[in-house]
């Protein structure tokens, strides 16, 4: 799903325009990665937490040269936990099935 695809369906539900949507869907966003860019933590309930992890410093290997060892420096990196419903739901979905698939119906 695209964020195109997510205002057309709101639009569809609503009784507002795809113009109206697209604001607000885009207001949404900017605000979420504007909180989470300054190191905040955005819970949705339901939906999940945005929050940042700081990944410690950590010496990697060049794989066309791993005798020669690569110093990794700290990093802060955005990760989302998915809320209870949502990562219920994911869990439903069968191993065997086309993901992308599922995800279209």
């Amino acid at each position: 799903m695209t964020k195109r695809d997510l205002v057309v369906r709101i639009a569809e539900d609503s009784n507002l325009t795809q113009e109206q949507v697209l604001d607000v869907v885009q207001r949404t966003l900017d605000s979420i990665s504007e909180a989470v860019s300054r190191g905040e933590t955005v819970e949705l309930r339901n939906f999940g937490v945005f929050e940042v992890k700081v990944r410690k410093a950590r010496i990697g290997r060049n794989p066309n040269e791993p005798e020669q060892d690569v110093p990794i420096p700290p990093r802060s990196v955005v990760k989302f936990k998915p809320g209870k419903e949502m990562r219920d739901s994911v869990l439903r979905l069968s191993p065997g099935s086309d993901v992308k698939s599922a995800s279209k119906r």
